[in-house]
């Protein structure tokens, strides 16, 4: 249930800026997306982190940082490429935002194994640091 409402907190953030950068500043679709999902992925890493997964003190860079970053921008290449091919049939702002959507729906169920599974679950290395869900 945490890591469901992060992922809103994360989509709304995104496609805010998605629409700010599109249909505001008047942007391409493509810079557009690449903004949002760049700036969004910093809360929605700080709240994972922090709310779902308990973790609290210093940030591992090597064992946390990087492979979430590694995730967000697979989910960036992803929801790009998307965006791109969506923006060659629509720039409407709404065509734009669907194909983002899409892309990141299709990777939030892999995206949550992944962290859950194999890093942040897999860091509790001190029992200072684990926090009862």
């Amino acid at each position: 249930m945490k890591y469901s409402m992060v992922s809103v907190v994360a989509v709304a953030c995104s496609q805010a800026i998605l629409v700010l950068c599109s249909a505001v500043l008047g942007w391409d679709p493509v810079p557009s997306n690449v903004t949002a999902v760049t700036v969004s992925s910093i809360p929605s890493y700080l709240l994972n982190r922090a709310w779902v997964w308990g973790r609290k003190g210093s940030h591992d860079v090597l064992r946390e940082v990087l492979p979430f970053w590694i995730f967000a921008f697979v989910g960036l290449g992803f929801s790009t490429l998307l965006v791109h091919v969506a923006a060659r049939w629509s720039e409407a702002t709404a065509v734009v935002s669907l194909a983002n959507l899409t892309a990141f729906g299709i990777l939030w169920v892999g995206k949550y194994l992944v962290l859950d599974q194999l890093l942040f679950n897999a860091l509790l290395k001190d029992d200072d640091e684990l926090v009862v869900r």
